[in-house]
């Protein structure tokens, strides 16, 4: 079965966007991503109606931040990406009327809601600004002393930080 990886692949195309000066086209998203641009555009308008990112047209136009990466969550893009389950595990529908199969599915049912609910609340906590941490635009591999700076606020994230409820 194939994953979804939308959410994973605009997170990453959210964080380069942060350390962009100038717009990032649909074709140059495109070729970050080995994926045509017409499928850039189409979810990149997503983004754009719920207002994380704006595009412009014309020479020097396309795709930058509209809000910045303190201000999104995992979950925002989730959602705006309106992305079914998380789980793809199915339910057996072969015999529905015996009773085993039914206790069996309603138990497998109950589990993945609560674990997706569990995802889901955690998703809200991480903010994209903490994805940056620890990466460097030059290229080169982070060191304990890098840290990701938010543009629009000038704050920076300290890469020893670590959520203590993660």
């Amino acid at each position: 079965m194939r994953k979804d990886s939308r959410l994973s692949r605009m997170l990453h195309v959210l964080v380069h966007m942060h350390y962009q000066t100038a717009p990032l086209t649909s074709d140059q998203i495109a070729q970050m991503l080995h994926t045509n641009p017409v499928v850039v555009r189409r979810t990149m308008a997503i983004l754009k109606a719920e207002g994380y990112v704006s595009s412009g047209k014309g020479h020097g136009g396309g795709w930058q931040l509209a809000t910045p990466l303190a201000g999104i969550t995992l979950q925002d893009i989730h959602r705006a990406l309106k992305e079914s389950s998380l789980f793809t595990i199915g339910l057996s529908d072969e015999y529905t009327t015996c009773p085993i199969e039914q206790a069996v599915n309603a138990a497998i049912n109950d589990a993945l809601q609560e674990a997706e609910a569990l995802v889901l609340e955690r998703f809200s906590q991480v903010t994209l600004d903490t994805l940056a941490v620890g990466y460097s635009p030059d290229g080169r591999l982070p060191t304990a002393t890098d840290k990701a700076t938010d543009r629009a606020t000038g704050k920076t994230a300290d890469p020893e930080y670590r959520d203590s409820k993660a």
